[in-house]
C-alpha cells in the first residue's frame, strides 16, 4: 500500500503555520481596532481588501500602472494609502519629502526588514541586505570600481562583448528581416558584461544557437518568483516572526517539504546563483592565490571581484569584509546590473521601434561617431552624444525599471513638503508626523512624471527635451536623485551604485545595435508586467504551468541598408 510520505511529512509544517498566521492575524486585529490613524486627516484612496490594502493594488502586475498614474492624477504629490491588515502609510513622491526619507533622514527612513531579510536569503549578506554601517563599509570598498575612471578602462571590454552580439544578430537576418525576441540577447548580453567586466568569468558564447547560462535565467525570473501573490502575503505576514526559527538547515528543510511549487522554483533559482557564485568566488582567489597574469584574465585582470578581492586584503582590520560578504556581491551586483538594465535597454528598442524618425537620427549619429573614430568608441566619446544620450534619459524619467520603492520609519519624524497638501477638511498641510513604524511608498515613477516639475508634456517621450534646456522647474524641484533630476537610480546613502555602469551599457550597446540593425514593431501587443522590476511581455505569450507568460520582447529586425 502507498504511503503519502510527502502529506504526512509536511501536516506538522503546515499546521504550525496555520496556528502562527491564526495568531498573527487576530493580533494584528486587536491592534488595528485600537490604534489611532495618525493620517485619517490626509486624502487618498479607498482600501481594496482589508488584508492587502492598496499595496496589492501598486504591484499589481498589470493593473498596478493605472493605479499608480490615478492616485498621483487624483490626490498629488502626498497621499493616504493602507498598507498589510489595513495599516495606514504613506504614498509620496514630494521633492522635499523625498530629500529628507532618503537623504537628510535615510537613518529614520530604512529599507522595511522583511525586504533586508528576504535580500539576505536570495543574495547573501551583499549591498541589498545591510543597512546603517554595515552598508557603509560594503559600499566604501566598492565605490573605486564603479568609478568614471574605471569605466572608462572597461570600455573596451564592454565593445568586446557587444561586438560579439552585433555578429551574431546578423547571422540570424542574412536572409532578410527576421522577428527575434530582443528581450533575451539584452539579457544575454547583460549577463555577459557583468560578467566579463564584473567578475573576469564568461556565462554566454553570445552564439545564436547557445545556451543561455542558467544563473541568467534564475535572475530574470527572481523577483517574478519572490512577488507571486502567495509568496508575498507570506514573506508580510509570517516571515518577519519565524526567519530565525532554528537553524538554517532546518529551515531548508522546511522550505523542501512544503508542497509548494512557486516557493520550490524560487529555492533552485537562489541555489543556481548561490553555487555560480561560489565557483566564480573560488576561481578569482586561487587566480590571485598563484599570482597568475591578471592580465590572462578575461576583462584583463580589471573585472570588480579581482580588483575587491585585492583591495579587501589591502584594507584595515576595520574596513575588511568576510569572504561571504564578498561572496554576497556577486548575486548582488549581477541582479541589480543585469535585470534593470537588460529591461531598460529593451524599453529603448521597443520605444524606438514605434518612433522611426528617432531611431533614423541616433542612427545617423552613431554612424558619423564610428566613422570618424572607428569600430570603437571611448568613454567620453560614446558618452556625449546628445541623441543616443537624450533617448536613454528620457527612457530612464519616462520608463524606471523599478516604478516604486518602501522605507520604514524607526522613530517618530517630522516631513516637510516641498509645498502644502490640503486635507480633508481644507487646512493646508506644510508638514506631517510620520509615527515610528509607519511604512512608506515612495514613487519614482510619478516624481519622474510630475508636470509641476516636468511641465504639460511630462506623460510624453519626447528624448529631444534634453537636447534644450530644461525648464528651471526641474533644477528649482531640487529632485534628490544622483542622475539627471530624476529619481531613477535614486539617492543618498543607498543610490544605485552601478549608475555609470549602466548608463555606459546601454550606450554601448545601443551605438553598435543602431550602427547596424533597424527595429520594427512586429503586430503583437507588448505588455509591461510590475514584477517589481518592470518587465516585457505579450499577449499572446506561452504561459507556464504556475500561470505566468514568458518575458520576452519580439521585434523584426533587418540590416541597414548601405549608403
Amino acid at each position: 500500500m502507498k504511503t503519502h510520505t510527502p502529506h504526512m511529512a509536511s501536516s506538522p509544517i503546515i499546521q504550525l503555520l496555520s496556528v502562527l498566521l491564526g495568531t498573527w492575524v487576530g493580533w494584528r486585529l486587536l491592534k488595528r481596532a485600537f490604534a489611532r490613524d495618525p493620517f485619517a486627516h490626509i486624502p487618498g484612496p479607498g482600501s481594496s481588501s482589508w488584508l492587502g490594502g492598496n499595496l496589492l493594488d501598486v504591484f499589481d502586475k498589470t493593473k498596478g500602472w493605472d493605479f499608480n498614474f490615478n492616485i498621483a492624477k487624483t490626490y498629488g504629490r502626498v497621499s493616504r494609502i493602507t498598507m498589510f491588515f489595513s495599516a495606514p502609510g504613506l504614498y509620496v513622491y514630494d521633492p522635499k519629502a523625498l530629500h529628507h526619507i532618503i537623504v537628510k533622514d535615510q537613518h529614520i527612513f530604512e529599507e522595511p526588514e522583511d525586504f533586508i531579510r528576504t535580500n539576505g536569503k536570495m543574495f547573501g549578506l551583499g549591498l541589498l541586505s545591510t543597512l546603517g554601517d554595515h552598508h557603509k563599509k560594503q559600499r566604501k570598498l566598492l565605490n573605486p570600481v564603479f568609478s568614471t575612471t574605471h569605466m572608462k578602462e572597461m570600455t573596451p571590454t564592454f565593445y568586446s562583448v557587444t561586438q560579439k552580439l552585433q555578429r551574431s544578430i546578423t547571422k540570424q537576418i542574412e536572409s532578410g528581416e527576421t522577428e527575434i525576441d530582443m528581450l533575451q540577447w539584452m539579457t544575454r548580453t547583460a549577463l555577459e558584461l557583468i560578467g566579463q567586466s564584473g567578475f573576469g568569468y564568461s556565462f554566454d558564447t553570445l552564439e545564436p544557437d547557445g545556451v543561455q547560462h542558467q544563473f541568467g535565467i534564475s535572475v530574470k525570473n527572481l523577483f517574478r518568483g519572490v512577488n507571486n501573490t502567495g509568496i508575498l502575503l507570506t514573506r508580510f505576514i509570517l516571515w518577519p516572526h519565524i526567519f530565525n526559527v532554528g537553524s538554517s538547515g532546518f529551515q531548508r528543510w522546511v522550505v523542501d517539504t512544503l508542497p509548494w511549487k512557486a516557493l520550490h522554483e524560487v529555492r533552485d533559482m537562489v541555489d543556481i546563483m548561490h553555487n555560480t557564485s561560489v565557483d566564480i568566488f573560488e576561481s578569482t582567489k586561487r587566480a590571485l592565490a598563484k599570482g597568475e597574469d591578471p592580465s590572462a584574465r578575461i576583462g584583463g585582470g580589471k573585472d570588480i571581484m579581482s580588483i575587491l578581492v585585492k583591495a579587501n586584503m589591502n584594507a584595515s582590520q576595520e574596513d575588511k569584509l568576510p569572504d561571504s560578504e564578498l561572496l554576497a556581491q556577486i548575486s548582488t551586483l549581477t541582479f541589480a546590473a543585469m535585470d534593470t538594465t537588460s529591461n531598460a535597454l529593451a524599453r529603448i528598442l521597443d520605444l524606438l521601434s514605434q518612433h522611426p524618425d528617432v531611431q533614423d537620427k541616433v542612427r545617423e549619429e552613431v554612424s558619423n561617431a564610428f566613422e570618424e573614430h572607428g569600430s570603437e568608441l571611448d568613454f567620453d566619446t560614446v558618452m556625449a552624444l546628445p541623441w543616443l544620450d537624450s533617448i536613454c534619459r528620457e527612457t530612464l524619467r519616462l520608463y524606471p525599471s523599478v516604478p516604486t520603492l518602501s522605507r520604514h520609519a524607526r522613530e517618530d519624524v517630522m516631513l516637510p513638503l516641498s509645498e502644502p497638501i490640503l486635507s480633508k477638511s481644507g487646512k493646508e498641510i506644510n508638514e506631517i508626523l510620520i509615527p515610528a513604524g509607519t511604512d512608506i511608498i515612495f514613487s519614482i515613477l510619478s516624481c519622474n512624471r510630475d508636470p509641476k516639475i516636468w511641465g504639460p508634456d511630462a506623460d510624453e517621450w519626447k528624448p529631444e527635451r534634453w537636447m534644450n534646456p530644461l525648464p528651471n522647474t526641474v533644477s528649482e524641484a531640487k529632485v534628490p536623485g544622483v542622475y539627471s533630476h530624476l529619481m531613477t537610480f535614486i539617492g543618498g546613502g543607498r543610490a544605485c551604485i552601478g549608475f555609470k555602469f549602466s548608463q555606459l551599457e546601454m550606450k554601448v550597446v545601443l551605438s553598435l545595435l543602431l550602427q547596424k540593425f533597424k527595429f520594427s514593431p512586429t503586430g503583437q501587443k507588448v505588455v509591461w508586467e510590475m514584477n517589481a522590476i518592470v518587465q516585457p511581455t505579450t499577449e499572446d505569450a506561452e504561459v507556464s504551468s504556475t500561470g505566468e507568460r514568458k518575458l520576452q520582447l519580439p521585434l523584426k529586425v533587418s540590416l541597414v541598408s548601405s549608403k
